[in-house]
C-alpha cells in the first residue's frame, strides 16, 4: 500500500486564498484560462487604435507584458501580495517567493490554482499601461518598465485582497479589481502619458482624435475583452461550492447588464456629438468603461443598478477622453479615462449600491448607502480610491524617471517619424498610406537609412515580385504570348514549380545553343524556391 496522503493541519489557519475544494479549483483554473484571452483583446484593440506603422510594436509590447511581467510575478509579485512570512505587514507581504510548493505540501493544488488566477489579473493590469505609451515609447525602456511594473500592481493588490492588507482589514470591497487592477492600471497609464508627453504634432490641429489604424481590429479586440470579462467577474467568486455558484451566475448577468447600459449610453453620446454619426472609439471605450465600473461589485447589485452603473461608467469614459486631451495628456487608447476614471467609479459604486451577499462574507455584513448601510462602506471605498490612485501615479512616475536615467524612455524624433515597426522590429509596411516610404525618402539625406531602405514590405512576397519582373521582361523583349511565357518559366527557368522533381535523378536534357544562350542571359533572374 502507498503512503497516506498528507492532511491539512487543522491547528494552522488556512488563508482564504487556499481555502478551496476541488470543484472550486476547477472553476478558478478554467476562469484563469479565459481571463488570459483578454491579452489578445488588449493587443487587438491597441493595435487597431495606433497608426499602421506602429501596430507590430504595440503587439510586441503586449507579449512583453506577459513574458517579463509574468516572470517577475512568479519571482516576487505573488509574494508581495499574498506571502505568508511572519515579516508580512499591512503594507506588504513576504514569503512564497519563486512560487513552487513541494509535492508534500497539502495546499499545493490550491497554491497553484491561486497563483495562475492571480497571474492572469497581474498581466492584465500591466497591459493596460501599454496603450497609453503607444507610438512614442522606446521599446527597450518599455521592456524594463514591464519587468518592474509588477511591483506597482502587486503591493496595492495585497492591500485590497491579502489577509494582512490594511484596506481589506478596514472592510474595503473590490471583488474583481475595479480598483486593484483597473484603477492601478489607469493611474499608471496616466502617469506614463504625462511623463512621455504627446506624440509629435498630436495637438497641432486641436484635440480631435487621430484616425484609427485598423477599426476592425479595435472592435474585434472589444469582443475578445467582453468574453474574457465574464470570466474576470464570474471567476472572482473564487469557486462554485456552497452558495458561490449562485453569485457566479449573478456576476455574469450583471456584467452583461452593465455593458448593455454602457453601450446604449455611448451610442447616444456619439449620435448627439456627431449629429447622427457613430464614433467607433466612443462606442468601444464606453462599453469598456461600463465593464470596469461593474467589476468591483459584480455580484452585489440588482439588474437596474448594474444597468445604471454601466451608463455612468460609459459616460465618464466618453467625457474624460477629450478632457485629458484638453490638458495635453495624449493617451492613444483612452486607458486613463476607461480604466482610471472608470475604476474610481466602480470602487465608489460598491459603497452606494452594494447588497450584503449573505452567506458570503464579501462585504463583512455591510451594505451600501442606498441599501441602508450608512456611510461607512462608502467612506472606506473612497479611502481606497485615494490610496490606489496616489500609489499608481507616484510609483509609476518614480519608476519611469529612474529608467530614463539609464535608457531614454521617449523615442528619438526620426524613430517616431519612421515608425517603431520599421526601426524596432525591421517590419516595413508597403501600404502607401502608412507614410514610411516618404519618411525614409525625406530623412535619407540627413540620416543613415541603409539598414532599412532595402527591407521588403510586410505582407508581400518579394520572390513573386522578382518573378513577375521575369515575365514582364519576356513579354516586352521577346513578345512571347502568355502560354509560351508560362512554358519558358516552368520548363527552362524552373522557378520552384517542379522542385520536387529535381530531387530525383533524371537524364540530362539536351539544350539547343539558342536555349543555352538564353539561359546565360537570364542567369541573374533564375530563382529556385518553394511556395
Amino acid at each position: 500500500m502507498g503512503a497516506p496522503l498528507p492532511q491539512k493541519n487543522e491547528s494552522q489557519h488556512t488563508p482564504w486564498l487556499y481555502d478551496i475544494d476541488p470543484d472550486d479549483t476547477n472553476w478558478i483554473i478554467t476562469s484563469s484560462f479565459m481571463i488570459f484571452t483578454m491579452q489578445t483583446g488588449f493587443g487587438m484593440l491597441e493595435s487597431g487604435c495606433v497608426s499602421i506603422k506602429n501596430e507590430v510594436n504595440i503587439m510586441m509590447k503586449n507579449v512583453v507584458d506577459i513574458v517579463l511581467g509574468g516572470l517577475t510575478y512568479w519571482i516576487f509579485g505573488f509574494a508581495f501580495s499574498f506571502g505568508r512570512s511572519p515579516l508580512s505587514n499591512s503594507f506588504i507581504s513576504f514569503g512564497d517567493f519563486f512560487t513552487d510548493p513541494s509535492l508534500k505540501d497539502p495546499l499545493k493544488g490550491a497554491i497553484y490554482a491561486a497563483f495562475i488566477f492571480q497571474l492572469s489579473f497581474a498581466t492584465t493590469a500591466t497591459t493596460i499601461v501599454s496603450g497609453a505609451m503607444a507610438e512614442r515609447c522606446n521599446f527597450k525602456a518599455y521592456c524594463i518598465f514591464s519587468f518592474f511594473n509588477t511591483a506597482i500592481y502587486c503591493i496595492p493588490a495585497g492591500w485590497m485582497w491579502g489577509e494582512q492588507g490594511f484596506l481589506k482589514k478596514l472592510g474595503a470591497v473590490d471583488i474583481a479589481g475595479s480598483g486593484a487592477v483597473h484603477l492601478i492600471g489607469g493611474s499608471s497609464a496616466l502617469a506614463s502619458a504625462v511623463m512621455l508627453g504627446p506624440r509629435l504634432g498630436r495637438y497641432d490641429n486641436g484635440i480631435k482624435s487621430l484616425p484609427l489604424g485598423n477599426p476592425v481590429n479595435a472592435v474585434m479586440g472589444l469582443f475578445v475583452l467582453w468574453w474574457g470579462w465574464l470570466a474576470f467577474n464570474s471567476g472572482s467568486t473564487y469557486g462554485l461550492s456552497g452558495e458561490k455558484w449562485h453569485y457566479a451566475a449573478r456576476a455574469a448577468v450583471m456584467t452583461m447588464m452593465s455593458s448593455f447600459g454602457g453601450g446604449t449610453t455611448s451610442l447616444l453620446y456619439s449620435l448627439i456629438k456627431l449629429n447622427g454619426k457613430i464614433d467607433t472609439i466612443d462606442i468601444i471605450n464606453g462599453i469598456l468603461g461600463s465593464l470596469v465600473g461593474v467589476t468591483a461589485g459584480c455580484f452585489l447589485y440588482q439588474a437596474w443598478e448594474a444597468l445604471l452603473i454601466g451608463c455612468i461608467g460609459a459616460l465618464l469614459a466618453c467625457l474624460f477622453m477629450p478632457l485629458f486631451d484638453k490638458l495635453g495628456i495624449d493617451d492613444p487608447v483612452g486607458a486613463s479615462a476607461v480604466h482610471g476614471v472608470g475604476g474610481i467609479w466602480g470602487v465608489l459604486a460598491v459603497g452606494i449600491f452594494a447588497q450584503d451577499p449573505y452567506p458570503l462574507r464579501t462585504t463583512s455584513g455591510r451594505s451600501g448607502l442606498l441599501r441602508g448601510g450608512g456611510w461607512y462602506l462608502l467612506g472606506v471605498q473612497s479611502l481606497a480610491c485615494v490610496c490606489l490612485s496616489a500609489w499608481g501615479l507616484v510609483s509609476s512616475m518614480i519608476l519611469l524617471w529612474t529608467i530614463n536615467k539609464f535608457v531614454t524612455i521617449r523615442m528619438e524624433v526620426h524613430v517616431e517619424l519612421l515608425g517603431a515597426d520599421l526601426t524596432e522590429h525591421f517590419v516595413r509596411h508597403g501600404n502607401v498610406n502608412v507614410g514610411v516610404s516618404r519618411a525614409i525618402s525625406t530623412l535619407g539625406p540627413v540620416l543613415d537609412t541603409a539598414k532599412v531602405i532595402n527591407l521588403d514590405n510586410v505582407g508581400t512576397n518579394p520572390m513573386h515580385e522578382k518573378n513577375l519582373n521575369v515575365v514582364k521582361n519576356l513579354s516586352r523583349k521577346k513578345r512571347y504570348r502568355f502560354s509560351k511565357i508560362l512554358k519558358d518559366i516552368t520548363r527552362n527557368r524552373n522557378l520552384g514549380i517542379n522542385i520536387v522533381g529535381n530531387l530525383l535523378p533524371k537524364k540530362a536534357r539536351k539544350s539547343t545553343a539558342k536555349e543555352a544562350n538564353g539561359d546565360r542571359k537570364e542567369k541573374e533572374t533564375q530563382i529556385a524556391w518553394v511556395n
